[in-house]
């Protein structure tokens, strides 16, 4: 069975079963989360954090990276739009971004028809979001968010670390 086919039968499933409940699209528990795309974190990094459906506006990317405007306009309208007064970025352990291989990751990119002077337009590992390591990604994070000219400076950012096998959490920068 085809990957689509497939999702669209657990949908049939999942909403004839659903119990509705109305939500407001606003974060109760008014945070938003900048977390990474790992798969390990899926329907698992908010029950560690104590995070139900309608608590948190969670923020996913490649390494829970900061490095693009993306990141900092969703978190700008978590806050001014949406209500949030906190800020978490959640990092994880053995993250797929640390140390990832441009060079591989180029050929990779040739091989599936991407032109190479496409790519070489691009700091390939920049915009990927490889990081160094887990922990400095988080802490170079949180002072970007903190520092940019359109956050408030009393706006409290935290910086975490996640094990993505066990759930504990490791406190890096707390934001108060």
């Amino acid at each position: 069975m085809m990957l689509l086919n497939e999702i669209m039968s657990n949908n049939k499933k999942f909403v004839d079963e659903f119990e509705v409940e109305k939500l407001s699209h606003l974060p109760q528990k008014k945070l938003v989360i900048v977390t990474c795309m790992d798969t390990r974190l899926v329907g698992f990094l908010e029950p560690a954090l104590g995070i139900g459906r309608g608590d948190a506006k969670i923020i996913k990317n490649a390494g829970n990276n900061v490095i693009c405007s993306d990141v900092i306009r969703s978190v700008a309208a978590a806050i001014f739009a949406l209500g949030a007064e906190e800020v978490m970025l959640v990092g994880h352990t053995d993250c797929g971004m640390a140390n990832s291989d441009s060079e591989k990751l180029k050929n990779s990119m040739i091989d599936r028809g991407i032109k190479e002077k496409d790519i070489n337009e691009v700091n390939l590992k920049e915009w990927i979001g490889a990081i160094e390591d887990e922990e400095s990604n988080v802490l170079k994070g949180v002072e970007k968010i903190k520092n940019h000219p359109l956050i408030p400076n009393d706006l409290p950012v935290h910086g975490l670390i996640i094990n993505p096998n066990d759930g504990s959490l490791k406190i890096l920068v707390k934001g108060y």
